[in-house]
């Protein structure tokens, strides 16, 4: 790991812990911080973070889960799926936490100020949420699940947002697919690319359903989005 955990103080009282990754920078570069798919900050989150910030980028990446069941889950531990219920409760919870993370991030010297989401799978909600309300400045999604619930979140957001899925995602089935190509054809900043052959998941080393193509071109829209939010610093 490049990072180190720390404790950010939540709002609403007690504090969560967060991965963080500060490269040694010449000036202030833009942040991202990523929310987790529902098995927490595992190792396949940790390696996605360390890579971001291998290119310079301040890294961040909340438990999201503190108020349920905190820390990392394995795949096959059952209490992923039950931690993460009620999904829009919990998911409105988050939002707090998100916003809390980006404070914290503004008291980072390497920190020019913007910063955006990378969401994946359960957490891929925060890419619309965070432009759309939370003080973010893009949002990327990544193999997000139960999407349609958000598509309207879209509608007045002015910052960029990426999603990005595989056709062959059992999360994200056609008519979920279908209805964000249409948004994205009316909406400028809002880009959809789609992988043929490409499952649920493809961001996550340890996962069968890995795909290193697919990871490569999200790292790459990650950066380049990032790259865009270099113009203002501190």
């Amino acid at each position: 790991m490049l990072g180190t955990f720390s404790k950010i103080c939540a709002k609403d009282g007690g504090a969560f812990d967060c991965y963080l990754v500060v490269p040694a920078l010449h000036k202030p570069r833009a942040g991202i911080v990523l929310a987790s798919a529902i098995h927490g900050v595992d190792a396949d989150i940790l390696a996605i973070a360390d890579e971001l910030a291998a290119y310079g980028f301040v890294v961040a990446v909340p438990d999201l889960f503190w108020r349920s069941i905190a820390g990392p889950l394995s795949r096959n531990d059952p209490r992923a799926a039950q931690r993460a219920q009620p999904r829009l409760e919990q998911i409105k919870a988050g939002e707090d936490d998100m916003i809390d993370t980006l404070i914290h991030l503004g008291t980072i010297p390497q920190f020019n100020g913007r910063a955006a989401v990378m969401g994946f799978c359960y957490g891929g909600p925060y890419a619309i949420l965070g432009p759309k309300r939370l003080g973010y400045a893009a949002g990327i999604c990544c193999h997000g699940s139960e999407m349609l619930d958000f598509r309207h979140e879209l509608v007045g957001i002015r910052e960029p947002v990426c999603l990005i899925w595989g056709d062959k995602d059992n999360r994200a089935p056609a008519e979920v697919l279908d209805a964000y190509r249409d948004l994205a054809a009316c909406a400028a900043n809002v880009e959809v690319h789609v992988f043929p052959g490409v499952l649920h998941g493809y961001m996550m080393r340890a996962s069968p359903s890995f795909n290193r193509a697919a990871h490569e071109f999200s790292i790459k829209r990650a950066r380049e989005i990032l790259g865009g939010l270099e113009s203002t610093d501190r």
